[in-house]
Protein backbone atom coordinates (compact mmCIF):
# COMPACT_ATOMS: atom_id res chain seq x y z
CA UNK A 1 0.00 0.00 0.00
CA UNK A 2 1.16 3.53 -0.73
CA UNK A 3 2.32 6.10 1.86
CA UNK A 4 -0.10 8.77 1.74
CA UNK A 5 0.78 12.22 2.08
CA UNK A 6 -0.59 15.71 3.10
CA UNK A 7 -2.17 17.19 -0.63
CA UNK A 8 0.00 20.18 -0.63
CA UNK A 9 0.95 22.05 -3.31
CA UNK A 10 3.38 24.52 -1.98
CA UNK A 11 6.56 22.45 -3.39
CA UNK A 12 5.47 23.35 -6.88
CA UNK A 13 4.67 26.73 -5.96
CA UNK A 14 6.86 28.20 -3.94
CA UNK A 15 9.88 29.88 -5.43
CA UNK A 16 13.13 31.01 -4.06
CA UNK A 17 15.22 33.83 -4.74
CA UNK A 18 16.54 34.19 -8.69
CA UNK A 19 13.84 31.87 -9.58
CA UNK A 20 10.47 33.19 -11.21
CA UNK A 21 7.13 31.63 -12.46
CA UNK A 22 3.58 31.75 -11.55
CA UNK A 23 2.01 30.27 -8.76
CA UNK A 24 -0.50 28.61 -10.86
CA UNK A 25 2.17 27.11 -12.60
CA UNK A 26 0.92 23.57 -15.10
CA UNK A 27 -2.63 23.89 -13.80
CA UNK A 28 -5.82 25.69 -15.28
CA UNK A 29 -7.31 28.94 -13.09
CA UNK A 30 -10.34 27.73 -12.58
CA UNK A 31 -9.01 23.83 -11.35
CA UNK A 32 -6.15 26.09 -8.97
CA UNK A 33 -9.62 28.00 -7.81
CA UNK A 34 -11.44 24.65 -6.65
CA UNK A 35 -8.09 23.78 -5.06
CA UNK A 36 -6.25 26.40 -3.53
CA UNK A 37 -7.51 29.58 -1.75
CA UNK A 38 -4.52 32.01 -3.28
CA UNK A 39 -1.90 31.73 -5.07
CA UNK A 40 1.16 34.05 -4.71
CA UNK A 41 3.90 34.56 -7.16
CA UNK A 42 7.09 36.14 -5.67
CA UNK A 43 9.68 37.64 -8.37
CA UNK A 44 13.17 38.96 -7.07
CA UNK A 45 13.89 41.33 -10.06
CA UNK A 46 17.15 42.58 -9.31
CA UNK A 47 19.94 41.43 -6.50
CA UNK A 48 23.17 42.75 -5.68
CA UNK A 49 25.60 42.27 -2.39
CA UNK A 50 23.31 44.45 0.04
CA UNK A 51 19.93 44.60 -1.52
CA UNK A 52 17.24 43.61 -4.10
CA UNK A 53 13.85 44.69 -5.35
CA UNK A 54 10.89 42.11 -5.58
CA UNK A 55 7.13 42.11 -7.51
CA UNK A 56 4.61 40.02 -6.23
CA UNK A 57 1.62 38.86 -7.56
CA UNK A 58 -1.69 37.78 -5.42
CA UNK A 59 -4.19 36.00 -7.09
CA UNK A 60 -7.57 35.14 -4.81
CA UNK A 61 -9.05 32.08 -5.62
CA UNK A 62 -11.61 32.31 -2.65
CA UNK A 63 -14.71 34.40 -2.32
CA UNK A 64 -14.01 38.74 -3.34
CA UNK A 65 -12.65 40.72 -1.20
CA UNK A 66 -12.96 44.50 -0.40
CA UNK A 67 -9.48 44.65 1.50
CA UNK A 68 -6.75 42.08 1.58
CA UNK A 69 -3.57 42.05 3.45
CA UNK A 70 -0.33 39.50 2.59
CA UNK A 71 1.73 38.20 5.36
CA UNK A 72 4.87 36.28 5.28
CA UNK A 73 7.97 35.66 7.06
CA UNK A 74 12.04 36.01 5.99
CA UNK A 75 14.15 33.76 7.13
CA UNK A 76 17.34 35.49 6.67
CA UNK A 77 17.84 39.89 7.95
CA UNK A 78 15.34 40.95 4.93
CA UNK A 79 14.24 44.44 5.32
CA UNK A 80 11.80 46.52 3.77
CA UNK A 81 12.90 49.80 2.33
CA UNK A 82 10.55 50.71 0.20
CA UNK A 83 7.33 49.66 -1.87
CA UNK A 84 4.79 50.96 -3.85
CA UNK A 85 1.15 49.78 -4.76
CA UNK A 86 0.61 48.30 -1.33
CA UNK A 87 0.86 49.46 2.17
CA UNK A 88 3.95 47.47 3.34
CA UNK A 89 5.04 47.19 7.19
CA UNK A 90 7.75 44.86 9.20
CA UNK A 91 7.85 43.43 12.56
CA UNK A 92 10.63 41.46 12.89
CA UNK A 93 10.89 39.28 10.11
CA UNK A 94 7.69 39.45 9.37
CA UNK A 95 6.36 41.25 6.45
CA UNK A 96 2.91 42.59 5.91
CA UNK A 97 1.32 44.15 2.90
CA UNK A 98 -1.77 45.55 2.75
CA UNK A 99 -3.92 47.08 0.01
CA UNK A 100 -3.88 50.61 -0.56
CA UNK A 101 -7.29 52.75 -0.97
CA UNK A 102 -7.54 52.16 -5.12
CA UNK A 103 -6.65 48.26 -4.98
CA UNK A 104 -8.77 46.72 -1.94
CA UNK A 105 -11.18 45.02 -4.17
CA UNK A 106 -10.42 41.97 -5.88
CA UNK A 107 -12.81 39.52 -7.33
CA UNK A 108 -12.54 35.38 -7.26
CA UNK A 109 -9.61 34.90 -9.73
CA UNK A 110 -8.57 38.34 -9.38
CA UNK A 111 -4.99 39.43 -8.84
CA UNK A 112 -3.41 42.08 -7.37
CA UNK A 113 0.03 42.86 -7.80
CA UNK A 114 2.68 45.33 -5.76
CA UNK A 115 6.33 45.39 -5.36
CA UNK A 116 9.07 47.04 -2.90
CA UNK A 117 12.44 47.13 -2.22
CA UNK A 118 14.91 45.84 0.49
CA UNK A 119 18.21 45.35 1.73
CA UNK A 120 19.33 41.63 3.16
CA UNK A 121 23.03 40.51 3.93
CA UNK A 122 24.49 36.68 3.87
CA UNK A 123 20.89 35.08 1.92
CA UNK A 124 18.16 36.15 0.60
CA UNK A 125 15.57 33.26 0.29
CA UNK A 126 12.18 33.92 -0.56
CA UNK A 127 9.70 32.97 2.02
CA UNK A 128 8.47 29.30 2.30
CA UNK A 129 4.86 30.47 3.20
CA UNK A 130 2.16 33.45 2.70
CA UNK A 131 -1.11 33.80 3.99
CA UNK A 132 -3.92 35.96 2.95
CA UNK A 133 -6.09 37.59 5.60
CA UNK A 134 -4.70 34.74 7.83
CA UNK A 135 -5.41 32.06 5.82
CA UNK A 136 -2.13 29.98 3.70
CA UNK A 137 -2.05 30.53 0.06
CA UNK A 138 -0.75 27.76 -2.72
CA UNK A 139 -1.60 25.17 0.03
CA UNK A 140 -4.52 22.54 -0.41
CA UNK A 141 -7.39 23.66 1.70
CA UNK A 142 -7.45 19.88 3.00
CA UNK A 143 -4.42 20.00 3.73
CA UNK A 144 -3.65 22.01 6.36
CA UNK A 145 -1.38 21.56 9.76
CA UNK A 146 -2.53 19.26 12.29
CA UNK A 147 -5.19 20.75 14.79
CA UNK A 148 -4.79 17.81 17.11
CA UNK A 149 -3.06 14.68 18.42
CA UNK A 150 -4.67 12.76 15.45
CA UNK A 151 -2.73 14.70 12.38
CA UNK A 152 -4.84 15.41 9.14
CA UNK A 153 -6.28 13.12 7.40
CA UNK A 154 -4.94 14.15 3.53
CA UNK A 155 -4.50 11.38 1.18
CA UNK A 156 -3.02 11.28 -1.74
CA UNK A 157 0.57 12.37 -2.88
CA UNK A 158 1.64 14.75 -5.54
CA UNK A 159 2.67 13.34 -8.62
CA UNK A 160 5.01 11.09 -9.19
CA UNK A 161 4.97 10.22 -5.05
CA UNK A 162 6.03 6.58 -4.35
CA UNK A 163 5.84 4.30 -1.60
CA UNK A 164 9.60 3.82 -1.36
CA UNK A 165 12.10 6.63 -3.21
CA UNK A 166 14.92 4.10 -3.51
CA UNK A 167 13.26 2.09 -5.81
CA UNK A 168 14.22 2.21 -9.33
CA UNK A 169 16.38 5.05 -8.22
CA UNK A 170 19.98 6.01 -8.42
CA UNK A 171 21.39 7.47 -5.74
CA UNK A 172 23.03 10.72 -5.71
CA UNK A 173 27.05 10.41 -4.93
CA UNK A 174 28.54 13.32 -2.81
CA UNK A 175 31.57 14.85 -5.31
CA UNK A 176 33.52 16.04 -1.94
CA UNK A 177 33.09 12.81 -0.55
CA UNK A 178 33.98 10.61 -3.23
CA UNK A 179 36.92 13.18 -3.85
CA UNK A 180 38.55 12.11 -0.34
CA UNK A 181 37.59 9.04 -0.61
CA UNK A 182 39.26 8.28 -4.18
CA UNK A 183 42.61 10.18 -2.99
CA UNK A 184 43.07 7.12 -0.52
CA UNK A 185 45.28 4.08 -1.60
CA UNK A 186 42.42 1.39 -2.96
CA UNK A 187 39.36 4.01 -2.09
CA UNK A 188 38.42 4.38 -5.20
CA UNK A 189 36.92 0.52 -4.86
CA UNK A 190 34.23 2.38 -3.45
CA UNK A 191 34.51 6.43 -4.10
CA UNK A 192 30.78 6.17 -6.09
CA UNK A 193 28.94 4.71 -3.40
CA UNK A 194 26.11 7.20 -2.54
CA UNK A 195 26.40 9.25 0.72
CA UNK A 196 24.16 11.55 2.81
CA UNK A 197 25.17 15.25 2.69
CA UNK A 198 25.15 16.35 6.68
CA UNK A 199 23.50 19.91 6.81
CA UNK A 200 25.20 20.39 10.59
CA UNK A 201 24.91 24.50 10.65
CA UNK A 202 23.05 26.97 9.74
CA UNK A 203 26.77 27.95 7.28
CA UNK A 204 26.59 24.46 5.75
CA UNK A 205 23.20 25.13 3.55
CA UNK A 206 25.60 27.98 1.52
CA UNK A 207 28.83 25.92 1.90
CA UNK A 208 31.52 26.30 4.57
CA UNK A 209 34.53 27.34 3.48
CA UNK A 210 34.16 27.20 -0.03
CA UNK A 211 32.47 23.63 -0.73
CA UNK A 212 29.22 23.03 -1.81
CA UNK A 213 25.98 24.08 -0.62
CA UNK A 214 22.05 22.86 -0.71
CA UNK A 215 22.04 24.33 -3.91
CA UNK A 216 25.13 23.13 -5.41
CA UNK A 217 24.23 19.58 -4.65
CA UNK A 218 20.98 19.78 -5.95
CA UNK A 219 22.83 21.28 -9.12
CA UNK A 220 24.92 18.70 -9.10
CA UNK A 221 22.01 15.92 -8.24
CA UNK A 222 20.44 17.42 -11.63
CA UNK A 223 23.66 16.07 -13.80
CA UNK A 224 23.55 12.81 -12.56
CA UNK A 225 19.69 12.32 -12.68
CA UNK A 226 20.38 12.30 -16.42
CA UNK A 227 16.72 10.86 -17.82
CA UNK A 228 15.85 8.42 -14.73
CA UNK A 229 15.17 8.85 -11.07
CA UNK A 230 17.35 10.18 -8.42
CA UNK A 231 17.55 10.42 -4.79
CA UNK A 232 19.69 13.20 -3.04
CA UNK A 233 19.70 12.09 0.83
CA UNK A 234 20.25 14.96 3.60
CA UNK A 235 21.15 14.49 6.62
CA UNK A 236 19.04 17.56 8.91
CA UNK A 237 21.45 18.08 12.03
CA UNK A 238 21.02 21.30 13.98
CA UNK A 239 18.59 21.40 16.91
CA UNK A 240 18.52 24.07 19.78
CA UNK A 241 21.01 22.00 22.55
CA UNK A 242 22.14 19.07 19.88
CA UNK A 243 23.57 16.24 21.37
CA UNK A 244 22.86 16.59 24.81
CA UNK A 245 24.17 13.11 25.69
CA UNK A 246 27.44 13.42 24.37
CA UNK A 247 29.40 16.19 23.23
CA UNK A 248 31.31 15.59 19.96
CA UNK A 249 28.68 16.50 18.12
CA UNK A 250 27.20 19.61 20.24
CA UNK A 251 25.91 21.70 17.99
CA UNK A 252 25.78 25.61 17.19
CA UNK A 253 22.41 26.72 18.27
CA UNK A 254 21.48 26.85 22.10
CA UNK A 255 18.80 25.53 24.15
CA UNK A 256 16.69 27.98 23.74
CA UNK A 257 17.38 29.29 20.04
CA UNK A 258 14.18 27.31 18.60
CA UNK A 259 12.95 29.88 16.47
CA UNK A 260 16.71 30.38 15.16
CA UNK A 261 16.48 26.92 14.13
CA UNK A 262 13.08 27.00 12.27
CA UNK A 263 13.52 30.59 10.60
CA UNK A 264 17.42 30.63 9.29
CA UNK A 265 17.73 26.81 9.05
CA UNK A 266 14.45 24.79 8.12
CA UNK A 267 12.58 27.18 6.06
CA UNK A 268 15.85 27.94 4.40
CA UNK A 269 15.70 24.73 3.23
CA UNK A 270 12.45 23.89 2.89
CA UNK A 271 12.80 27.05 -0.12
CA UNK A 272 15.35 25.69 -1.47
CA UNK A 273 13.87 22.14 -2.28
CA UNK A 274 10.95 24.04 -2.90
CA UNK A 275 12.54 25.53 -6.14
CA UNK A 276 10.56 23.99 -8.64
CA UNK A 277 13.90 23.25 -10.80
CA UNK A 278 14.28 20.77 -7.75
CA UNK A 279 10.62 19.04 -8.70
CA UNK A 280 12.05 16.22 -10.21
CA UNK A 281 14.42 14.97 -7.65
CA UNK A 282 13.57 12.32 -4.82
CA UNK A 283 14.88 14.15 -1.99
CA UNK A 284 15.62 11.46 1.29
CA UNK A 285 15.73 13.49 4.60
CA UNK A 286 17.22 12.11 7.81
CA UNK A 287 15.51 14.17 10.49
CA UNK A 288 17.72 14.98 13.46
CA UNK A 289 19.86 11.59 14.72
CA UNK A 290 19.66 11.32 18.18
CA UNK A 291 17.12 13.87 19.06
CA UNK A 292 14.18 12.00 20.32
CA UNK A 293 16.17 8.86 21.21
CA UNK A 294 17.65 10.96 24.32
CA UNK A 295 14.67 11.93 25.45
CA UNK A 296 13.78 8.96 25.59
CA UNK A 297 16.46 7.13 27.75
CA UNK A 298 18.56 10.28 29.43
CA UNK A 299 16.05 12.81 30.15
CA UNK A 300 15.07 11.39 33.64
CA UNK A 301 15.08 8.56 36.47
CA UNK A 302 17.84 6.50 34.78
CA UNK A 303 21.59 6.62 35.74
CA UNK A 304 22.34 8.27 32.11
CA UNK A 305 20.01 11.11 32.99
CA UNK A 306 22.47 14.39 31.66
CA UNK A 307 21.10 17.80 32.75
CA UNK A 308 21.80 18.82 29.25
CA UNK A 309 18.95 15.93 28.30
CA UNK A 310 16.70 16.90 31.25
CA UNK A 311 16.71 20.81 30.11
CA UNK A 312 15.41 19.82 26.51
CA UNK A 313 12.86 17.60 27.46
CA UNK A 314 11.54 20.24 30.08
CA UNK A 315 12.15 23.18 27.34
CA UNK A 316 9.97 20.73 24.26
CA UNK A 317 12.67 22.09 22.38
CA UNK A 318 13.62 18.69 20.37
CA UNK A 319 9.80 18.27 19.95
CA UNK A 320 8.98 21.53 18.53
CA UNK A 321 12.09 21.46 16.32
CA UNK A 322 11.85 18.13 15.18
CA UNK A 323 7.87 18.38 14.52
CA UNK A 324 8.71 21.46 12.52
CA UNK A 325 10.72 19.80 10.39
CA UNK A 326 8.42 17.43 9.74
CA UNK A 327 5.51 19.24 8.82
CA UNK A 328 7.97 22.05 6.37
CA UNK A 329 9.56 19.14 4.51
CA UNK A 330 6.53 17.02 4.44
CA UNK A 331 4.89 19.77 2.70
CA UNK A 332 7.25 19.40 -0.40
CA UNK A 333 5.60 16.20 -2.45
CA UNK A 334 9.27 15.29 -3.62
CA UNK A 335 10.28 15.08 -0.17
CA UNK A 336 10.73 11.98 2.03
CA UNK A 337 11.30 12.15 5.91
CA UNK A 338 13.00 9.40 7.54
CA UNK A 339 12.90 9.94 11.42
CA UNK A 340 15.81 8.81 13.69
CA UNK A 341 15.44 6.08 15.63
CA UNK A 342 18.59 5.13 17.32
CA UNK A 343 20.04 1.20 17.01
CA UNK A 344 18.95 -2.27 18.93
CA UNK A 345 21.70 -1.50 21.29
CA UNK A 346 19.87 1.68 22.65
CA UNK A 347 16.15 1.50 22.47
CA UNK A 348 15.95 -2.48 21.88
CA UNK A 349 15.09 -3.43 25.48
CA UNK A 350 11.19 -3.50 26.52
CA UNK A 351 11.27 -0.68 28.97
CA UNK A 352 12.85 1.91 25.94
CA UNK A 353 11.30 0.69 22.59
CA UNK A 354 7.30 1.39 24.27
CA UNK A 355 8.10 4.89 25.12
CA UNK A 356 9.91 5.75 22.17
CA UNK A 357 7.21 4.33 20.13
CA UNK A 358 4.90 6.95 22.40
CA UNK A 359 7.70 10.08 21.30
CA UNK A 360 7.78 9.16 17.58
CA UNK A 361 3.93 9.34 17.55
CA UNK A 362 3.44 12.57 19.87
CA UNK A 363 5.97 14.56 17.45
CA UNK A 364 4.74 13.39 14.39
CA UNK A 365 0.96 14.45 15.38
CA UNK A 366 1.44 18.18 17.39
CA UNK A 367 2.79 21.13 16.67
CA UNK A 368 1.27 20.83 12.75
CA UNK A 369 2.99 17.60 11.94
CA UNK A 370 1.00 14.58 10.81
CA UNK A 371 1.63 11.24 9.95
CA UNK A 372 1.55 11.82 6.33
CA UNK A 373 4.75 13.68 6.75
CA UNK A 374 6.96 10.37 7.83
CA UNK A 375 7.88 8.98 4.87
CA UNK A 376 9.64 6.16 7.65
CA UNK A 377 12.35 5.56 10.38
CA UNK A 378 15.91 5.27 10.25
CA UNK A 379 17.78 3.00 12.56
CA UNK A 380 21.95 2.74 13.08
CA UNK A 381 22.60 5.92 11.81
CA UNK A 382 26.80 6.88 12.83
CA UNK A 383 26.72 3.06 14.91
CA UNK A 384 28.32 0.15 14.37
CA UNK A 385 25.65 -2.48 15.25
CA UNK A 386 25.29 -5.21 12.60
CA UNK A 387 22.63 -5.35 10.04
CA UNK A 388 22.30 -9.38 10.96
CA UNK A 389 24.24 -11.41 13.17
CA UNK A 390 24.81 -14.78 11.15
CA UNK A 391 25.68 -16.95 13.93
CA UNK A 392 22.96 -16.88 16.44
CA UNK A 393 19.73 -15.59 17.50
CA UNK A 394 17.62 -13.81 20.24
CA UNK A 395 16.19 -17.10 20.52
CA UNK A 396 18.96 -19.01 21.04
CA UNK A 397 19.37 -20.85 24.50
CA UNK A 398 22.63 -22.64 25.96
CA UNK A 399 22.59 -25.26 28.52
CA UNK A 400 18.82 -24.03 29.18
CA UNK A 401 20.06 -20.16 29.86
CA UNK A 402 18.75 -17.77 26.85
CA UNK A 403 21.03 -15.59 25.05
CA UNK A 404 19.51 -12.50 26.67
CA UNK A 405 21.12 -13.70 30.08
CA UNK A 406 24.21 -13.21 28.67
CA UNK A 407 26.58 -9.92 29.56
CA UNK A 408 26.53 -8.64 25.70
CA UNK A 409 23.15 -8.88 25.19
CA UNK A 410 21.72 -8.07 28.98
CA UNK A 411 18.21 -9.00 28.24
CA UNK A 412 17.71 -7.12 25.15
CA UNK A 413 15.28 -8.16 22.76
CA UNK A 414 17.45 -7.77 19.76
CA UNK A 415 20.39 -8.46 18.84
CA UNK A 416 21.10 -6.87 15.19
CA UNK A 417 19.72 -3.73 13.40
CA UNK A 418 17.49 -5.22 11.32
CA UNK A 419 15.29 -7.21 13.39
CA UNK A 420 15.28 -4.51 15.70
CA UNK A 421 14.01 -2.05 12.43
CA UNK A 422 11.03 -4.82 11.63
CA UNK A 423 9.70 -5.03 14.77
CA UNK A 424 9.90 -1.41 15.31
CA UNK A 425 8.11 -0.94 12.07
CA UNK A 426 5.25 -2.84 13.55
CA UNK A 427 5.04 -1.13 16.26
CA UNK A 428 4.99 1.95 14.94
CA UNK A 429 2.20 1.12 12.18
CA UNK A 430 0.29 -0.18 15.20
CA UNK A 431 0.18 3.10 17.38
CA UNK A 432 -0.55 4.91 14.28
CA UNK A 433 1.73 5.44 11.15
CA UNK A 434 0.57 4.41 8.10
CA UNK A 435 0.90 0.84 7.11
CA UNK A 436 3.48 2.01 3.89
CA UNK A 437 6.02 3.17 6.65
CA UNK A 438 9.63 2.44 5.29
CA UNK A 439 12.94 1.62 7.21
CA UNK A 440 16.39 2.78 6.34
CA UNK A 441 19.30 0.87 7.68
CA UNK A 442 22.79 2.72 7.96
CA UNK A 443 25.51 0.18 6.99
CA UNK A 444 28.79 2.38 6.26
CA UNK A 445 30.62 0.88 9.26
CA UNK A 446 28.70 -2.30 10.41
CA UNK A 447 30.41 -5.11 8.50
CA UNK A 448 32.79 -6.32 10.69
CA UNK A 449 34.92 -8.44 8.37
CA UNK A 450 38.54 -8.77 8.65
CA UNK A 451 40.60 -11.97 10.61
CA UNK A 452 38.68 -11.12 13.71
CA UNK A 453 35.08 -12.12 12.66
CA UNK A 454 33.90 -15.12 13.25
CA UNK A 455 32.96 -18.10 11.30
CA UNK A 456 30.07 -20.04 12.63
CA UNK A 457 28.81 -19.99 16.35
CA UNK A 458 30.78 -20.15 19.65
CA UNK A 459 31.27 -22.76 21.93
CA UNK A 460 28.65 -24.00 23.83
CA UNK A 461 30.58 -23.91 27.58
CA UNK A 462 28.20 -20.88 28.53
CA UNK A 463 25.79 -18.58 27.53
CA UNK A 464 28.65 -15.85 27.53
CA UNK A 465 30.83 -18.07 25.79
CA UNK A 466 28.52 -18.65 23.20
CA UNK A 467 27.61 -14.84 22.37
CA UNK A 468 31.30 -13.64 22.37
CA UNK A 469 32.15 -16.60 20.20
CA UNK A 470 29.12 -16.15 17.78
CA UNK A 471 29.33 -12.09 17.71
CA UNK A 472 30.44 -10.48 14.41
CA UNK A 473 30.46 -6.86 16.15
CA UNK A 474 33.33 -6.84 18.12
CA UNK A 475 33.10 -3.58 20.23
CA UNK A 476 33.56 -4.04 23.54
CA UNK A 477 30.32 -3.14 24.46
CA UNK A 478 27.30 -2.03 22.35
CA UNK A 479 27.27 0.93 24.13
CA UNK A 480 30.74 2.25 22.27
CA UNK A 481 29.77 4.29 19.31
CA UNK A 482 33.11 6.42 18.36
CA UNK A 483 35.72 5.72 15.87
CA UNK A 484 35.26 2.11 16.45
CA UNK A 485 38.72 -0.05 16.30
CA UNK A 486 38.39 -3.05 14.16
CA UNK A 487 35.15 -2.32 12.71
CA UNK A 488 34.66 -2.36 8.62
CA UNK A 489 32.54 -1.09 5.65
CA UNK A 490 28.68 -2.86 5.86
CA UNK A 491 26.49 -4.09 2.84
CA UNK A 492 26.80 -1.62 0.34
CA UNK A 493 23.69 0.86 -0.11
CA UNK A 494 20.57 -0.98 -1.77
CA UNK A 495 17.28 -0.14 -2.15
CA UNK A 496 14.62 -2.39 -1.17
CA UNK A 497 16.84 -5.88 0.93
CA UNK A 498 14.40 -6.99 3.18
CA UNK A 499 10.45 -6.76 4.19
CA UNK A 500 9.58 -3.42 5.50
CA UNK A 501 13.22 -1.90 4.55
CA UNK A 502 13.52 0.64 2.01
CA UNK A 503 17.05 0.87 2.13
CA UNK A 504 20.45 0.19 3.12
CA UNK A 505 22.05 3.07 2.85
CA UNK A 506 25.30 4.86 4.26
CA UNK A 507 23.94 8.32 5.93
CA UNK A 508 27.82 8.27 8.04
CA UNK A 509 29.72 8.43 5.31
CA UNK A 510 32.90 6.02 5.84
CA UNK A 511 35.77 7.86 7.04
CA UNK A 512 34.38 10.78 8.81
CA UNK A 513 35.50 11.01 12.54
CA UNK A 514 33.01 10.71 15.20
CA UNK A 515 34.40 12.88 17.24
CA UNK A 516 38.06 13.67 18.46
CA UNK A 517 40.32 11.77 20.81
CA UNK A 518 41.32 15.04 22.60
CA UNK A 519 40.34 18.17 22.76
CA UNK A 520 40.73 20.51 19.85
CA UNK A 521 39.57 24.50 19.63
CA UNK A 522 37.12 25.32 17.02
CA UNK A 523 34.37 27.23 15.59
CA UNK A 524 32.12 24.35 14.96
CA UNK A 525 30.26 24.16 18.60
CA UNK A 526 32.33 20.33 18.64
CA UNK A 527 33.04 19.50 22.26
CA UNK A 528 35.97 16.84 23.14
CA UNK A 529 33.62 13.50 24.80
CA UNK A 530 35.67 11.38 26.61
CA UNK A 531 34.55 8.56 24.76
CA UNK A 532 36.47 9.12 21.54
CA UNK A 533 39.42 8.72 24.20
CA UNK A 534 41.16 5.42 23.81
CA UNK A 535 42.22 5.85 26.78
CA UNK A 536 38.90 6.11 28.86
CA UNK A 537 37.35 4.04 30.86
CA UNK A 538 33.94 4.35 29.99
CA UNK A 539 30.48 5.32 31.79
CA UNK A 540 26.91 4.29 32.92
CA UNK A 541 26.11 4.21 29.45
CA UNK A 542 28.67 1.47 27.96
CA UNK A 543 28.90 -0.51 31.81
CA UNK A 544 32.14 1.53 32.42
CA UNK A 545 33.84 -0.57 29.30
CA UNK A 546 37.31 0.64 27.51
CA UNK A 547 35.83 2.86 24.64
CA UNK A 548 37.41 1.16 21.95
CA UNK A 549 37.97 4.34 20.38
CA UNK A 550 41.03 4.74 17.60
CA UNK A 551 43.84 6.97 18.59
CA UNK A 552 44.07 10.43 16.82
CA UNK A 553 40.88 11.16 15.35
CA UNK A 554 40.05 14.83 14.63
CA UNK A 555 36.91 16.55 15.27
CA UNK A 556 33.47 14.68 14.27
CA UNK A 557 32.94 15.10 10.32
CA UNK A 558 36.22 15.66 9.63
CA UNK A 559 38.73 13.24 7.64
CA UNK A 560 40.11 10.42 9.25
CA UNK A 561 42.21 8.58 7.10
CA UNK A 562 43.29 6.19 9.72
CA UNK A 563 39.51 4.85 10.01
CA UNK A 564 38.46 4.77 6.46
CA UNK A 565 41.52 2.78 5.99
CA UNK A 566 41.05 0.43 8.21
CA UNK A 567 37.01 0.08 7.21
CA UNK A 568 38.40 -1.33 3.87
CA UNK A 569 40.48 -3.27 5.22
CA UNK A 570 37.65 -4.82 7.45
CA UNK A 571 34.64 -4.87 4.94
CA UNK A 572 32.15 -7.08 4.89
CA UNK A 573 31.06 -7.82 2.25
CA UNK A 574 35.24 -7.84 0.87
CA UNK A 575 36.04 -5.65 -1.36
CA UNK A 576 37.14 -6.33 -4.74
Amino acid sequence: MSRSTRTSLLAALALVAGASGTALGMQSASAAAAAVPCTVDYKVQNQWSTGFTAAVTLTNNAPAKSSWSLKWSYAGDQKVTSGWNAKLSQSGNVVTAANESYNGSLATGGSVSFGFQGSYSGTNAVPATFTLDGVTCNVDSGGGGDTGGGGDTGGGGGAGRVDNPYTGAKVYVNPEWSKLAAAEPGGSRISNQPTFVWLDRIAAINGVNGGMGLRAHLDEALKQKGSGELVVQLVIYDLPGRDCAALASNGELGPTEIDKYKTQYIDVIASILADPKYAGLRVSALIEPDSLPNLVTNAGGTNTTTDACVTMKANGNYEKGVSYALDKLGNLSNVYNYIDAGHHGWLGWDTNIGPSVQEFYKVATTNGASVNDVAGFIVNTANYSPTKEPNFKVTDTVNGQTVRQSKWVDWNQYVDEQSYAQALRDKLVAAGFNSGLGMLIDTGRNGWGGSARPTGPGPLTSVDNYVNGSRIDRRIHAGNWCNQSGAGLGERPTAAPAAGIDAYVWAKPPGESDGASSAIDNDEGKGFDRMCDPTYGGNARNGNNPTGALPNSPLAGHWFSAQFQQLMQNAYPPLP
